[in-house]
Parts: C-alpha cells; sequence; structure tokens
C-alpha cells in the first residue's frame, strides 16, 4: 500500500510512504500531471520500503522530466541507474 502525501512551498511536495506497484504508477501519473506547469516538483522517498519494476521505470522518467527524487534509498537509485543505462543502450545511434 502506499500512502501519498502532498505539500507546496514554493515547490510541490510528494511524501511516498510504503510500496509503490504498478497500481500506483498510474494514480502518482495523474497527480503530476494534475499540477500547474513550470512548478518544481518533488517525489520524497525516504519512506518507500518496496519498489516494482514498472516503479523503477516510472521514477527513472519522472527523474528525465526534471522531477526532483529525494532520499532515495541506495538500492532504489542501482536500479534507476541500471534502468538508464539499458535505455541509453537500446537507442539508436
Amino acid at each position: 500500500m502506499l500512502k501519498i502525501q502532498r505539500s507546496a512551498n514554493g515547490r510541490v511536495l510528494f511524501t511516498l510512504s510504503g510500496r509503490i506497484e504498478e497500481e500506483d504508477v498510474k494514480e502518482l501519473r495523474q497527480l503530476l500531471a494534475s499540477e500547474t506547469k513550470g512548478q518544481q516538483l518533488v517525489l520524497d522517498l525516504r519512506n518507500v520500503t518496496l519498489v516494482n519494476e514498472v516503479a523503477v521505470k516510472f521514477l527513472a522518467t519522472c527523474e528525465a522530466d526534471g522531477i526532483q527524487l529525494e532520499n532515495c534509498p541506495a538500492y532504489i537509485r542501482e536500479w534507476i541507474e541500471r534502468v538508464k543505462g539499458r535505455t541509453k543502450r537500446r537507442r539508436p545511434r
């Protein structure tokens, strides 16, 4: 189960707690898309306990789109970097 808390103070911060699974990614996409264009968006992952591959790909895409990932656990960071590496190698030159 994923808990999402939103706060804003010059930037929009979503504090995530629990597991991020495939069904949660859809909700997160909708939440992020509903924010005003041009605002700094931040996902605080300090209390995320488990992710799956869909969630990691989503987080990698968020980062590529300029969304900041704060307090990202080391295992999630490492997985994101591996996903980014695979994506770069697949792109045609």
